[in-house]
């Protein structure tokens, strides 16, 4: 999809190397900078695969050369330096639009490019605990609890990049004028709260305290639970057509508050009558005792599988969920899919990979500096 599109990576941790590696995915030629003193050390496999790595001494004014060469060159440059560190490098968005007026210029920081916070060190955790996000996640008595770093860094950071600078090369194509784009992972990680936000307008969702709403544990049709053999099944049937299809499937119709045909699942009175009677029901069978009686049943229930489990899971095997590189390393296989594979005639041949295929295999770090060099010069 991204064929013939450049992009150069000044290198960096997390989410940067995330949205470029979602760039390498459909099909754009990403380079990546690291410095000489990495040289020869492995590349992380999966977020640094279909990528070409040059080492690159910003200490130098060779390697800062080298840097400005290549982005004259380039389509999309990805930065996450400290607010004002690339434009003392002489690698800022002034800088490089003067040797590049069509260059999209992408930026991720924790805080953004300005304000109180904008050269404070962070990261992902603090980034959504500053936004109200992380006191919102959690049981209502517990502390608050985080998904790793999917927020801030990924879903709230690189994909957000990744949105943005594609926006911007649609722009920059159709006018010849780059732009920069601005990524704050607060910015991202508040903007994934959207739902909840507009729920809380509505009088439908609590800001006070979490574990109390209707997607945070507090009802108990959307929840986990144990079960007989110490595993845990996930329980979403919002609906009331799903949630009718559970409890009859489990034969708890008589235990609820008020008839089936009648109850209003969503009101909380009903939830501290309902929580019980859910969990002595799954707790008194096991896993696989769960997913066998649910088989057919459209009730929005899962079994909580393991890494190792999802792998072999029938449908994830159908999708291809995982593919096995060359190193024979498993890797999440790139996503969004498209309906038509990138063009065998325009696709680099250093690139994302073949056409159509997985990505290649990331380098060890400043494996390509030499070639690129040569490319760069010619």
């Amino acid at each position: 999809m991204l064929n013939g599109v450049r992009v150069l990576d000044l290198g960096g941790i997390g989410p940067g190397p995330f949205a470029t590696m979602m760039l390498a995915d459909m099909g754009a030629e990403v380079v990546r900078l690291d410095p000489p003193a990495a040289a020869g050390q492995p590349m992380n496999p999966v977020l640094d695969r279909g990528k070409r790595s040059v080492t690159a001494d910003f200490k130098s004014e060779s390697g800062i050369a080298l840097a400005r060469g290549l982005a004259a060159k380039s389509d999309i440059v990805v930065e996450g330096f400290r607010p004002g560190a690339a434009e003392r490098l002489g690698l800022g968005p002034d800088d490089l639009h003067a040797l590049n007026p069509a260059l999209v210029y992408g930026r991720i920081t924790g805080y953004g490019q300005d304000g109180p916070k904008a050269q404070k060190a962070g990261h992902d955790l603090g980034y959504i605990a500053s936004t109200g996000l992380l006191n919102q996640l959690g049981r209502a008595d517990g502390p608050p609890q985080f998904p790793v770093n999917l927020i801030g860094d990924f879903g709230g950071g690189g994909m957000l990049l990744v949105v943005g600078v594609l926006g911007a090369l649609t722009s920059a194509r159709a006018t010849g004028i780059g732009t920069v784009v601005d990524t704050a992972m607060i910015d991202g990680a508040n903007l994934l709260y959207s739902m909840m936000h507009g729920f809380s307008e509505m009088g439908m969702w609590r800001h006070d305290a979490r574990g109390h709403n209707l997607l945070d544990s507090g009802a108990p049709f959307y929840d986990v639970y144990p079960t007989a053999d110490d595993r845990y099944v996930s329980v979403a049937c919002i609906e009331p057509a799903f949630f009718a299809e559970f409890v009859r499937t489990l034969g708890i119709e008589d235990q609820l508050p008020e008839p089936l045909e009648q109850i209003d699942h969503w009101q909380p009175k009903h939830w501290p009558i309902m929580r019980p009677v859910f969990a002595e029901a799954l707790a008194a069978r096991t896993l696989a005792e769960l997913e066998e009686l649910f088989t057919g049943h459209d009730a929005c229930v899962e079994p909580v599988r393991t890494m190792a489990e999802a792998k072999t899971d029938p449908h994830n095997l159908h999708r291809g969920l995982f593919y096995t590189d060359s190193a024979g390393e498993d890797q999440p296989v790139p996503a969004p899919r498209f309906s038509r594979p990138r063009d065998p005639a325009t696709a680099p041949t250093s690139g994302g990979g073949e056409p159509g295929g997985p990505p290649r295999r990331a380098p060890a770090i400043g494996a390509d500096t030499d070639e690129v060099i040569a490319e760069l010069g010619a």
